[in-house]
């Protein structure tokens, strides 16, 4: 499974502009939605549903929030840059300035955790990480996200 798989070009987001994790989740629902044509409010809903369970937070300033819904057909990846980074709760306390969010198919299962597991190794990768803290465009973010050499080191 790659990147690619899973981010289009249009789910990268270069400099967000938010000021706590509620806001976050609401933009990126909204932009999932967009996305996927599946209603904000749901998406909203789930990754709320998500982070009570527990912060999706990662550590070293990275967040993956996620969530399965019996609406979406496919995995659906939105990445984003924050502007200025927030408090989230982190497992690490740190804040987050760098934000894959992942909706899947309830039915994923196996798929839904791979694509975690492929996020998590490209995000624990410092080196890209300092990559996507430099860049300051969408297109450029989505080039260090799917690289090929990124996909190699992280896999």
């Amino acid at each position: 499974m790659n990147i690619s798989d899973l981010l289009k070009p249009d789910a990268v987001f270069a400099s967000l502009k938010v000021r706590s994790k509620k806001q976050l989740l609401q933009d990126l629902s909204a932009r999932a939605a967009q996305i996927s044509g599946i209603d904000e409010r749901k998406i909203f809903e789930t990754l709320t549903e998500r982070e009570r369970l527990g912060s999706t937070g990662v550590g070293s300033g990275i967040a993956v929030p996620h969530g399965r819904m019996p609406d979406i057909k496919t995995i659906v990846g939105v990445f984003a840059r924050l502007e200025t980074a927030i408090d989230y709760d982190a497992v690490d306390k740190q804040p987050v300035d760098l934000v894959f969010m992942l909706l899947a198919p309830d039915d994923a299962g196996a798929d839904h955790l791979k694509a975690l597991a492929r996020v998590s190794r490209l995000m624990r990768n410092q080196a890209t990480c300092e990559k996507l803290r430099a860049a300051t465009k969408a297109e450029a973010l989505y080039a260090i996200l799917t690289e090929p050499t990124a996909s190699a080191r992280a896999a």
